[in-house]
């Protein structure tokens, strides 16, 4: 990351987001509250500071989620996204951490049937599980130049996939799908677009133009970064 980025915080990045002002604050990890940006108000929520998913971090944001279908209906929301992955300690297992995270995704899938646009922006960092319930299940995500986007680093993947980490590490510089970095993830269509500058102006549009309907297969195909995925799906729908 360049020094810019590690100086943004959230609350620089609320101030950019929300000229007309915001209520937004940190509740531990947990970032809650409203901005307003032109004439529309944004329900917020995200986390900060490389939080790792919980279970009650995660109820906590699904409960947000649902209380904005309740009270405010039809209210964009923003995930702010900078998390270090879900928290993988042998009690958030027991407990079932899965169940909870997808809990969340299903709230804010609720959220969308009910007529909210959801927008997420990674403005720092963004891993794993813990990314794929917020900014992973957003109608539209976006990132700044600087943020950090992997699902899983190459050593891991070394272990996981059992090739050896000089092989990943040469087809990641061939192929986006093996490299991190939020630039690999806007050619593989996962990420919409990077927002440098002027942040108000880019949140406006993102809303005008977020849809329900996933395009990023289509994107990926677009971008050269996802070459096989939407002609396997129409190929599949086809027969």
């Amino acid at each position: 990351m360049s020094a810019e980025a590690i100086l943004m915080s959230w609350s620089d990045v609320a101030a950019r987001l929300f000229p007309q002002g915001h209520d937004i604050v940190a509740d531990g990890a947990l970032l809650r509250g409203t901005g307003r940006c032109g004439a529309i108000a944004f329900a917020v929520l995200g986390t900060h500071d490389h939080a790792e998913i919980g279970v009650e971090l995660a109820l906590a944001m699904a409960e947000d989620v649902l209380a904005t279908v309740r009270d405010h209906p039809g209210r964009p929301i923003l995930f702010l996204v900078d998390t270090g992955g879900q928290r993988l300690t042998r009690r958030d297992e027991l407990l079932g951490i899965h169940r909870y995270v997808a809990h969340l995704a299903k709230c804010v899938e609720v959220a969308r049937r009910k007529g909210h646009r959801v927008i997420g922006l990674v403005y720092d960092q963004a891993l794993s599980g813990g990314f794929l319930a917020t900014g992973m299940m957003a109608d539209a995500l976006y990132a700044l130049p600087d943020a950090e986007i992997r699902v899983m680093s190459l050593p891991a993947m070394a272990r996981v996939t059992r090739l050896p980490e000089e092989r990943l590490a040469a087809l990641a510089e061939k192929s986006p799908v093996f490299a991190p970095g939020a630039q690999n993830y806007v050619l593989m269509g996962a990420v919409e677009a990077l927002w440098p500058g002027e942040l108000a102006a880019r949140l406006l549009y993102a809303l005008a133009i977020a849809e329900p309907r996933d395009r990023r297969r289509e994107l990926g195909a677009a971008r050269g970064g996802r070459t096989h995925a939407a002609a396997l799906v129409d190929r599949i729908v086809s027969e």
